[in-house]
C-alpha cells in the first residue's frame, strides 16, 4: 500500500462500517414501510371508489325503472282519457321499483 491509499483507509474503522450499515437498513425499512402503507391506502381508495361507482349505477338503474314505470302509468292515463272519460282510475303502487321489475 501507498502512503495515501493508508491515509485515506486510517479514517475507516469497525464502527463506522457498521454505523453506515444499521443507518442503511434503517432507512430501508422506513421507505419500505411507508410504501406498504401507502400501497395499502391507495387500494382502500380504489375500492371505496369502486364501491360508490357500484352504488351509483344501481340507483340510476332504479331511477330508470321509475320513469320507465311512470312514462307507462302516463300512457294509459292518455289512452284511457281517450277512451272514457268515466272509466275508475288504477290501484298506485307503492313501491313502483318493485313494481316495474316484477313487469319486466
Amino acid at each position: 500500500m501507498t502512503a495515501l491509499e493508508q491515509r485515506q483507509i486510517k479514517g475507516i474503522t469497525v464502527k463506522n462500517i457498521v454505523l453506515t450499515v444499521l443507518s442503511t437498513a434503517s432507512i430501508v425499512t422506513s421507505v419500505v414501510t411507508t410504501y406498504f402503507g401507502l400501497k395499502s391506502e391507495i387500494q382502500s381508495i380504489k375500492s371505496s371508489g369502486e364501491t360508490e361507482v357500484r352504488i351509483n349505477n344501481i340507483r340510476i338503474k332504479i331511477l330508470e325503472d321509475q320513469t320507465a314505470l311512470l312514462q307507462k302509468e302516463i300512457n294509459d292515463i292518455q289512452l284511457a282519457g281517450k277512451a272514457s272519460h268515466g272509466a275508475p282510475e288504477r290501484a298506485k303502487t307503492t313501491d313502483p321499483a318493485m313494481l316495474s321489475a316484477i313487469e319486466k
